[in-house]
C-alpha cells in the first residue's frame, strides 16, 4: 500500500514539458531537458522555491533563489518567443512573486504553514483572540498605546512590540520544529497583534511628531 501511493505521489510530482515532451518536476520552472519555460503547476510555495517545507528557513538562500528564478524568468528573455512561452514565463513569476511575499514575511509564513497542515490562519480579519490570556495583554497595550501622550512614550511602546515579536518568530521557530501546531496558532496570534499594535504606534507617533513641529 506504501509503495502504491509513493509510487502515486511520485506520478503527480511529475509532468510532461510542452515542447520536448520529457518528464520535469511540477514545482519546476524549466525542463531540465530542453531548457524550455513550464507553466506553473499545482506546488506549494516551498516547493516552487526548491526549498524543504518549514518555518525556520534561511532568509539569504530563499532571497538568492528568489532572484535567481525571476532573473531567469524576465520578459527582455522572452521578447522573441513564442506567445506560449511568454505568457508561462509570465504565469511563472507571478507564481515566483507570491511565493516568495508570503515565505519572506514570518507571519505570512506561519499563516501558510498552519494552512497546509489544515490549521485555520491566524492572519483572517475574522480571527479574533479567544484566548483570555492574549486578549488581555492586547487590551493592556491598547489601553496603554492610547494614554500615551508623547512621540517618546509611543516610540517606547512600538521597541517593545517588536522586540516581543522578534521573541514569537523564535518561539514560532521552535513550535514548528516540534509539530506543536496548536501552539503555533496561538504564537502566529500574538505575532500578528504586536505587529499592528507596532504598526498603529509607529503611526501615532507620527502624528504627535508633526503636530508637535506645528
Amino acid at each position: 500500500m506504501m509503495a502504491e501511493r509513493h509510487e502515486s505521489e511520485t506520478k503527480e510530482a511529475v509532468a510532461t514539458c510542452w515542447s520536448c515532451k520529457g518528464p520535469v518536476a511540477r514545482a519546476l520552472a524549466f525542463c531540465d531537458v530542453c531548457g524550455a519555460v513550464q507553466p506553473p503547476h499545482a506546488a506549494d510555495h516551498f516547493e516552487r522555491l526548491g526549498l524543504e517545507r518549514g518555518f525556520g528557513l534561511d532568509e539569504n538562500e530563499l532571497s538568492r533563489r528568489y532572484f535567481a528564478l525571476q532573473a531567469r524568468l524576465h520578459p527582455d528573455r522572452f521578447a522573441g518567443k513564442s506567445a506560449k512561452e511568454r505568457a508561462a514565463s509570465l504565469a511563472q513569476a507571478t507564481a515566483l512573486n507570491e511565493a516568495y511575499q508570503v515565505l519572506r514575511d514570518p507571519l505570512a509564513r506561519a499563516a501558510y504553514l498552519l494552512q497546509l497542515a489544515g490549521v485555520a490562519s491566524p492572519t483572517e480579519e475574522s480571527t479574533t483572540l479567544s484566548d483570555p490570556e492574549l486578549l488581555m495583554e492586547s487590551l493592556e497595550r491598547r489601553e496603554e498605546l492610547a494614554s500615551a501622550a508623547t512621540a517618546e512614550e509611543v516610540g517606547g511602546i512600538a521597541q517593545r512590540a517588536d522586540a516581543d515579536a522578534r521573541g514569537c518568530i523564535e518561539a514560532l521557530a521552535a513550535a514548528f520544529g516540534a509539530d506543536e501546531l496548536g501552539d503555533a496558532a496561538r504564537i502566529a496570534t500574538r505575532l500578528k497583534y504586536l505587529t499592528r499594535l507596532s504598526e498603529e504606534a509607529r503611526a501615532r507617533g507620527a502624528r504627535l511628531r508633526e503636530n508637535a513641529a506645528c
